[in-house]
């Protein structure tokens, strides 16, 4: 039997919500986890020289505007490995604005969070607490990533953690409302 990553709780005892890791620390291939599969599939290469500056993942039981789970970049100084699962807080979101598949635009903000394992080692309450260029270098990444897949990525700001708190609230709400369809 196999479980479905994007179905587990959101969040665990503790209140944190749960992050699964699909691209790990250092990877140079974008990971998609496919539900229907029940395995992690290469979505595509990362343009040369460009690596996942932290683990990448998604929050379970959630859906963003584009259809997917919530987007996050789980930020501290270790590796996973693809289909862990973190209990994380955010520290802030970075707005983003993207070319949708079919014409328009869409948001697919991404949320940057730490593990609570680590967040008393990291000393990070909030998106703040990283220095304007690292948040520069994490914008540059994100635009960088996806310079040959077509996305035409504009960078809207960053938001706190009490934006991306609530960011997580509404598309798990939109998530319990597409899955009672």
């Amino acid at each position: 039997m196999t479980t479905d990553l994007t179905r587990i709780p959101l969040r665990g005892r503790d209140g944190a919500f749960h992050v699964v890791v699909e691209s790990p620390r250092a990877s140079t291939v974008k990971l998609k986890y496919e539900p229907k599969l029940g395995v992690f599939t290469v979505s595509r290469p990362l343009v040369h020289g460009l690596r996942y500056p932290f683990d990448w993942g998604f929050v379970p039981s959630t859906e963003a505007p584009d259809g997917d789970p919530l987007d996050a970049l789980v930020y501290w100084d270790q590796s996973t490995y693809p289909g862990v699962v973190l209990p994380c807080r955010a520290l802030g979101v970075l707005k983003v604005d993207q070319k949708k598949r079919g014409g328009g635009r869409e948001r697919n903000d991404r949320l940057l969070v730490v593990p609570v394992i680590a967040a008393r080692a990291e000393n990070l309450d909030s998106i703040q607490d990283l220095s304007r260029r690292e948040r520069q270098e994490l914008e540059h990444f994100f635009t960088s990533a996806v310079a040959f897949a077509d996305k035409d990525v504009r960078i809207l700001g960053w938001e706190g953690a009490e934006a991306a708190e609530k960011m997580v609230s509404n598309a798990a709400n939109t998530y319990q409302m597409t899955a009672r369809r």
